[in-house]
């Protein structure tokens, strides 16, 4: 529900109807309203298309109102979802207007897949492996990070994570957007 809030009070602050939206983003306008209604469960890249679309951070789309002091639960989190569900991505810190970074924490199982779409211009990722072997492939250049290993790389273009050991992969991402 924090999602579809956040969607429709973005869209409504750029004076966006949803049909602008739909052209702007690439997401259909049906696909939309289910999502601003709560209705829908959108994956990573289709939130990633509407971010795009209003030319906002992802996390504008996932921030949570603040306190002046924050625990957060990632049982209390609801994960955002891809690869049928084996690939979970919780919004911990999510970005907002003074601070230009977003922190969060994944659980990819075993085998699983993801490619991002490329993130807002000038981006950089920051990932930490706290668990687990990961394939990362951005910008042409294919990595392979481990437990207690860490990796930095341009965010701004199509890039891919893949789990390619036999356990969970734990790892933080930071994203900074200069």
């Amino acid at each position: 529900m924090i999602v579809a809030k956040n969607i429709k009070r973005l869209r409504e602050e750029n004076k966006l109807s949803m049909e602008e939206l739909a052209k702007l983003s690439g997401v259909s306008k049906s696909m939309l309203a289910q999502v601003e209604r709560g209705k829908g469960n959108p994956t990573l890249s289709t939130l990633w298309k509407i971010s795009n679309g209003m030319k906002v951070p992802f996390d504008a789309l996932t921030m949570r109102p603040k306190t002046p002091y924050e625990i957060v639960k990632t049982s209390d989190i609801q994960p955002l979802l891809e690869d049928n569900g084996k690939v979970k991505n919780y919004s911990i810190f999510p970005d907002n207007e003074n601070r230009r970074f977003a922190v969060y924490y994944l659980e990819l199982e075993p085998g699983s897949y993801w490619q991002s779409d490329p993130h807002l211009r000038g981006t950089t990722e920051y990932i930490t492996v706290f668990g687990g072997t990961l394939e990362i492939e951005a910008d042409d250049h294919h990595f392979i990070i481990s437990k207690g290993e860490s990796l930095r790389f341009k965010g701004d273009t199509t890039h891919s994570y893949r789990n390619c050991s036999d356990q969970t992969v734990i790892l933080h991402m930071i994203l900074y957007t200069p």
